[in-house]
């Protein structure tokens, strides 16, 4: 909440939840709660595209329309103002669907050093490639999306029904930035 209210580019902040002491808690800090999070959205298996999707259907049927969200995950928290405004100017420079926040993945989980079982029961590059990249120096980079902020067009999310469309641009994370809080 503190980033996002730091932030100069975002627009509009709100909170979608179903639990009645997390909604208490974002009223005290002042964060817009326009509805209760529907029990099927709210659920451990529940899609991040639906609940965005409920979020702008509630707006539409306002009237009020985005361009854009911006989603900032409770389990990624060490985030700043000035990072989601430097994400979204890239967003905003760059002809893409969607932005999400990336990680480089170390060299030794590099999908081009991974394998995977095949029906023989040997193991195969996962990648396809029948050669091994031997040099670590040779390996193409690779990130992976480490939760800390997702940005896609609105179209992407109502019209393809997707997080990421077809052309995703990314920003690199702070290392420091990168604590992802999945379990108790």
């Amino acid at each position: 909440v503190e980033a996002a209210k730091n932030s100069k580019k975002l627009a509009h902040l709100i909170l979608s939840s179903d639990d009645d002491d997390i909604i208490h808690v974002a009223k005290e800090l002042n964060v817009e709660v326009p509805f209760v999070r529907p029990k099927h959205l709210a659920e451990d298996a529940s899609p991040t595209l639906g609940v965005i999707q409920h979020a702008l259907q509630f707006y539409k049927a306002q009237n009020i329309h985005f361009d854009a969200v911006c989603l900032l995950q409770v389990t990624s928290p060490f985030k700043t103002g000035a990072f989601i405004d430097k994400a979204i100017a890239k967003f905003e420079k760059s002809d893409c669907d969607a932005l999400v926040s990336v990680q480089k993945v170390p060299d030794e989980y590099n999908p081009h050093w991974t394998f995977k079982e095949n029906n023989e029961g040997y193991i195969e590059l996962a990648t396809g490639d029948k050669t091994i990249i031997s040099r670590r120096q040779d390996l193409p980079k690779a990130y992976h999306r480490d939760g800390l902020i997702y940005i896609t067009k609105t179209e992407v999310l109502l019209e393809q029904h997707s997080l990421y469309g077809t052309k995703l641009a990314y920003i690199k994370s702070p290392l420091d930035y990168t604590i992802n809080i999945d379990t108790l």
